[in-house]
């Protein structure tokens, strides 16, 4: 099949690269791409949030499948224009949507759903949050109630800090969701979703913060690493029972089913499993990690998905490598990423043994590839544990040169010895098995 893949990023690069290993995929597009992506398929500059644009583009190619990658295109009804046009597409609609483009709404449907989450209120206003600050107390956590591209939520001790964060969203126009906090470890876990029935992935964990050690400003994340051998056993099929599969279910029930995936942002806390959010559509930089282990073609899974058909699809088969996820990111990222600087070593990384290089913002700049965003790109280390991988994932981070680039360096390294741990759980990371091995 022809499958056109939606979106600029790292995320939607690592789809590409998964699609061309499909046997069964004989022609891939990305639009609008990047540097990376032009180097191994067609791209197309157009803007991926008009749904007119894209859906004209699916049909002058001929397009079997469109893949859409990032938020912003799902929240501007893209998935809706393409389904319209009667061709099959990965990626719910706008309503559905939702689940990621409102917080409040998100709530709304797990408590109809029952499933467990943070106690949460939404406010309007200064008074309102002050309230519910009060009503949580530390640590506080505020988030923006729309799309913020993963830099929207402050977590923090300072009520003062808090209240800045919420006034920041109602000065532009906006809510916020203030919930009380979550202790444990967390962890995401992507599920396929046709409207009816769900699929697993591998979980993955991510890390927000800037700087080593969790420390500094959200980000749209700087690494993560798959499998996660620290977890339950069980946890994916808790999840599924648990939390998927009720919403999947609600959301059918209310007649805006949602097909695509369905990224579950969790903690693994004292009480048990808890969602922190959801999103709408393959994390980034999780995604670059998993489907590096993915072993079944993933065209036909993504394809079943699109046209209620996932029943259809006996599991999915993963390596039993470990994958760590590196992000190089521009100089002054998150506040004001400066780009336009040229980025050297690619082609070196690229060529060690279990490296792979995924660009997220990038350009071609005349003959040079350059920064053209916060988060540049990401080096993924495939080996046969995470101490492995991260050894090639730093390798090939270490071939590449950006001015200004930051990294952090400690991407799976507690996991790596061992050292995460669940509250109340007792039994050493060590000893507990792999999960979506």
């Amino acid at each position: 099949m022809k499958v056109l893949v939606v979106g600029p990023g790292g995320r939607e690069h690592a789809l590409v690269s998964a699609l061309l290993a499909d046997p069964f995929v004989r022609e891939v597009h990305a639009a609008p791409g990047n540097a990376g992506m032009a180097a191994v398929v067609r791209t197309h500059p157009i803007d991926a949030n008009d749904p007119q644009a894209v859906t004209g583009l699916a049909q002058r190619l001929g397009a079997d499948l469109v893949v859409i990658g990032p938020e912003a295109p799902l929240a501007a009804g893209v998935a809706d224009a393409v389904a319209a046009a009667g061709i099959p597409v990965f990626g719910p609609s706008r309503e559905a949507a939702q689940l990621e483009a409102s917080k409040a709404f998100a709530k709304q449907i797990m408590a109809a759903a029952n499933v467990p989450t943070a106690m949460a209120k939404v406010a309007e206003n200064a008074a309102e949050a002050a309230e519910a600050l009060d009503t949580f107390g530390a640590p506080y956590v505020v988030k923006d109630d729309g799309l913020a591209a993963g830099k929207g939520v402050v977590v923090t001790a300072d009520r003062a800090e808090a209240l800045a964060h919420a006034q920041t969203c109602f000065d532009a126009g906006g809510s916020v969701v203030i919930e009380e906090y979550l202790d444990g470890p967390e962890i995401s876990l992507f599920v396929l979703s046709d409207g009816r029935c769900v699929l697993p992935l591998a979980p993955a964990q991510d890390f927000k913060r800037i700087f080593d050690g969790d420390q500094g400003p959200n980000t749209g994340g700087m690494g993560a690493y798959s499998p996660v051998d620290w977890a339950p056993e069980n946890l994916v099929d808790q999840v599924i029972e648990r939390v998927a599969q009720p919403v999947v279910d609600e959301m059918r029930h209310r007649g805006t089913p949602f097909k695509g995936v369905l990224y579950c942002g969790l903690a693994l806390t004292r009480q048990g499993v808890r969602v922190i959010e959801f999103n709408a559509r393959f994390g980034d930089p999780e995604t670059q990690a998993v489907l590096a282990r993915l072993k079944t073609p993933l065209g036909g899974v993504l394809l079943a998905a699109a046209k209620g058909e996932l029943d259809r699809i006996d599991g999915l088969h993963w390596m039993d490598q470990s994958a760590v996820a590196v992000v190089l990111a521009s100089k002054n990222y998150p506040q004001a990423p400066r780009t336009g600087d040229r980025i050297g070593g690619l082609q070196e990384a690229a060529a060690l043994e279990g490296v792979s290089v995924l660009h997220a913002g990038t350009a071609m700049a005349a003959d040079a590839v350059v920064s053209a965003g916060g988060r540049v790109l990401a080096v993924v280390g495939l080996g046969e544990d995470l101490d492995a991988a991260r050894t090639r994932a730093y390798a090939g981070m270490d071939r590449i040169t950006l001015d200004g680039g930051q990294y952090r360096r400690d991407i799976a390294l507690k996991a790596a010895r061992g050292e995460v741990s669940i509250p109340g759980a007792p039994e050493a990371a060590a000893n507990r098995p792999a999960v979506g091995a």
